[in-house]
C-alpha cells in the first residue's frame, strides 16, 4: 500500500475504508462479512477507517471488530461529531463519550465536525465553547487531530478552512465535481495551508460507474488503457499531490481487491495531458444531459440574498443524471442542512449574478426552474423540520 503524510508526518494509506456502507441483513450489519472485509483491508496496509455517529451501527461494528482482532493501536479511526444535533458543550461531551464507548477506544485519531458547511455554524460552536473543548481533548490525547467534513461551495469552504487552525479536512471531490462543491479551488487552498485532504464520494456514490451515458461507456471501453470507469476516477485523484487519502465504501471482496490493486500502482503526476483531456471528454458527455451549463466557477457569488447558485445548479443537474430523489438529497445537503438556508427560493431577482456569469446563463430564470424541480412538498416539509434538529 502507498502512503501519504498528514500535517504531523504520520503516514496515511492513500486508500481509506469508508465504513458507511457495510452489508446489512434484516436491517443489521452482517458482522462476519464486515470483519472479513475490514481485516483483508488491514492486511493489505489500509490504515484509515472513516465512520460517523449517524452511520447506523457502524461505530459499534468497527469497534468490536478492531478490539476482537487486537489492531486498534495499528490503525487510525476517523469519526464525526453531529454538531447539528447539539445545543451545548454538555451535549457534545455526552455524544463524544458515547462514540468512545461504541468504538471501544480511549482516543480518536481523526475527529471531524460533521458537515460543517458554513462559517456561521462554526462561529456558533465557538460561542458555545468548542475551541476550549477541543483544546482540552487534544491536550489530553483523547483527540489526536481535529478536522471537518464539508458539502457546499468553494467560497464557503475556503472561509471555513481559514476560520481555525485545523489539522485536516474532508471534501466531496471527483473528476465531475472538479469545479463544484469545494472543488479544485478548495483542495488547493487547503493544501496550501498544509492541511491533508481526505476525499469522499470519489465515484459520486457509484454514479460515475453505474449511471454513465452510453457514449461515455463506449469511450471508456475503446480507450487503449483499458481502465474501468472506477479506475479512471481513482487514478485522476491519486494523480494529484494535494490529495492525501481517498475513501471508498467497499462492501465486497472484489471491490476491495480491485481498489487495492489500483492504489498500489498509482503515482503522482502519472496522467498525461491526453488522459486529462480524455476525462474532460467524459465530463462533456455526462454534462450533455445537464439542465444548466454551470461550470461552478463562482463568479456569480456572493449572492445578496444568500442563494448558493452553483450548489443549486449542481443539484438541479443531478436530477437529469441521477434522478429526482438523489437531486433533492444533494440540494438539501448543500443548501438546507445548515443554520441559514441558501436555497433558490431566497432569490430576489436583482440580476447581479447574471452580469458576472461567463457562460451567459439566465440565472434568475434557471433558479425558478430549479426551484420547481427541487422545492416540492417534501422539500418544504424538510426545510421546516431541519431547523428543529439543527441546533447550530
Amino acid at each position: 500500500m502507498k502512503y501519504r503524510v498528514d500535517k504531523y508526518g504520520n503516514e496515511i494509506s492513500v486508500l481509506g475504508y469508508g465504513c458507511m456502507r457495510f452489508t446489512k441483513t434484516a436491517g443489521s450489519i452482517d458482522m462476519e462479512k464486515a470483519e472479513r472485509e475490514l481485516m483483508a483491508a488491514y492486511h493489505a496496509g489500509i490504515n484509515y477507517y472513516d465512520t460517523a455517529y449517524i452511520y447506523g451501527g457502524s461505530e459499534a461494528a468497527i469497534g468490536k471488530i478492531f478490539e476482537k482482532n487486537g489492531i486498534r493501536e495499528k490503525i487510525n479511526i476517523a469519526t464525526k461529531l453531529p454538531h447539528y444535533l447539539m445545543n451545548s458543550i454538555e451535549s457534545i461531551e455526552k455524544c463524544f463519550q458515547e462514540e468512545l464507548s461504541r468504538l471501544r477506544t480511549g482516543y480518536i485519531d481523526y475527529y471531524l465536525m460533521h458537515m460543517l458547511n458554513d462559517v456561521k455554524t462554526w462561529e456558533k460552536l465557538v460561542d458555545m465553547g468548542i475551541i476550549e473543548w477541543i483544546k482540552e481533548k487534544k491536550d489530553s490525547g483523547i483527540i489526536r487531530q481535529i478536522g471537518f467534513s464539508y458539502h457546499g461551495n468553494s467560497e464557503s469552504f475556503c472561509k471555513v478552512v481559514d476560520a481555525y487552525d485545523w489539522d485536516f479536512c474532508q471534501i466531496q471531490y471527483n473528476y465531475l465535481d472538479e469545479n463544484t462543491q469545494a472543488g479544485r479551488r478548495g483542495l488547493n487552498h487547503a493544501a496550501a495551508k498544509g492541511l491533508p485532504v481526505i476525499i469522499m464520494e470519489p465515484l459520486r456514490g457509484g454514479k460515475l460507474v453505474n449511471n454513465l451515458p452510453a457514449k461515455a461507456k463506449k469511450l471508456f471501453s475503446e480507450h487503449p488503457k483499458k481502465y474501468s470507469p472506477a479506475e479512471w476516477a481513482f487514478r485522476w485523484l491519486w494523480n494529484q499531490p494535494e490529495v492525501t487519502c481517498v475513501l471508498s465504501g467497499m462492501n465486497s471482496m472484489e471491490m476491495l481487491e480491485e481498489n487495492i490493486r489500483v492504489a498500489n500502482t498509482c503515482e503522482i503526476g502519472e496522467f498525461t495531458e491526453k488522459e486529462e483531456n480524455f476525462l474532460k471528454e467524459i465530463v462533456g458527455e455526462i454534462n450533455s444531459r445537464m439542465k444548466v451549463g454551470c461550470t461552478g466557477c463562482g463568479y456569480c457569488m456572493p449572492c445578496p440574498a444568500k442563494v448558493d447558485i452553483p450548489g443549486t445548479f449542481a443539484a438541479y443537474n443531478v436530477s437529469s443524471v441521477d434522478g429526482k430523489w438523489d437531486a433533492m438529497y444533494e440540494y438539501l445537503r448543500s443548501t438546507t442542512f445548515r443554520k441559514e438556508a441558501t436555497s433558490a427560493s431566497n432569490c430576489i431577482e436583482c440580476g447581479k449574478c447574471e452580469k458576472h456569469c461567463p457562460q451567459g446563463i439566465e440565472i434568475r430564470k434557471e433558479l425558478k426552474n430549479a426551484q420547481k424541480v427541487l422545492e416540492g412538498p417534501i422539500y418544504k416539509i424538510a426545510k421546516k423540520v431541519v431547523p428543529i434538529f439543527i441546533k447550530y
